[in-house]
């Protein structure tokens, strides 16, 4: 596994929290097309075989963080309602899912490799 600023990680089995996780995964998605913030939670949820998903309570503060650092750009499908906000990526968000991808595999290998050893050695399969 690996360390982490010459520290123990006491977190199982996840080695980034889920507000990362979800921000990466956010950034993803509006690669490839535009979203709202119901539509991303959807979308993760089906990418989750329908296991996990996040709450709006994370999903909508997420967005409102990742809109005020630039990283993303939102409008709404029908501004004098402000009924549904649509939101795709910046340059400033590419760059920084590139980053942040990069960051983050060390960490997801290490969970990886934590659940797969639990299944082999507990359950006796992969």
């Amino acid at each position: 596994m690996t360390a982490y600023k010459g520290e123990r990680n006491r977190q199982f089995p996840s080695k980034i929290s889920t507000t990362q996780f979800v921000k990466l995964y956010i950034l993803h998605l509006l690669i490839e097309r535009s979203y709202y913030g119901n539509e991303l939670i959807d979308e993760i949820k089906k990418r989750m075989n329908y296991k996990w998903e996040p709450s709006p309570g994370m999903i909508y503060p997420l967005l409102r963080e990742l809109e005020s650092n630039n990283y993303i750009k939102g409008w709404w499908e029908e501004p004098d309602k402000r009924s549904i906000r649509h939101y795709r990526i910046t340059d400033d968000g590419l760059d920084n899912y590139k980053k942040t991808k990069l960051l983050y595999k060390p960490a997801i290998d290490d969970s990886l490799t934590i659940i797969q050893n639990t299944l082999k050695d507990i359950y006796g399969y992969i």
